[in-house]
């Protein structure tokens, strides 16, 4: 591990300089606290049942043109999945990220 400690230290004397902070995290940060996987079928079937039921995907309800063929519907998916994301706690990840920005 002593080893990796320069390049570690100069890390954080960059983040610690730097104007602009871009962290890209992928979709597991969400998981980790409990959020659906919506990349697959199976996590988002399993935050809105109905949909499993009906057989729609993930991809076909989360599309421009599905506002103007189903808006009621695609508003209502959507305004579940921002119940969702206000309704999680978020893990420690997060209050990491954000301290470091």
């Amino acid at each position: 591990m002593e080893t990796f400690m320069p390049e570690i230290e100069r890390a954080a004397r960059l983040i610690e300089s730097a104007d602009v902070l871009i962290i890209a995290a992928g979709a597991r940060m969400g998981v980790d606290s409990g959020l659906p996987d919506f990349r697959a079928n199976e996590g988002f079937w399993k935050a809105y049942p109905a949909l499993a039921k009906a057989n729609i995907e993930f991809y076909s309800i989360a599309c421009p043109d599905e506002f103007q063929r189903n808006p009621r519907r695609t508003w209502g998916i959507y305004g579940h999945r921002l119940n969702l994301y206000r309704s999680t706690v978020p893990h420690e990840g997060f209050a990491i990220l954000n301290r470091w920005a």
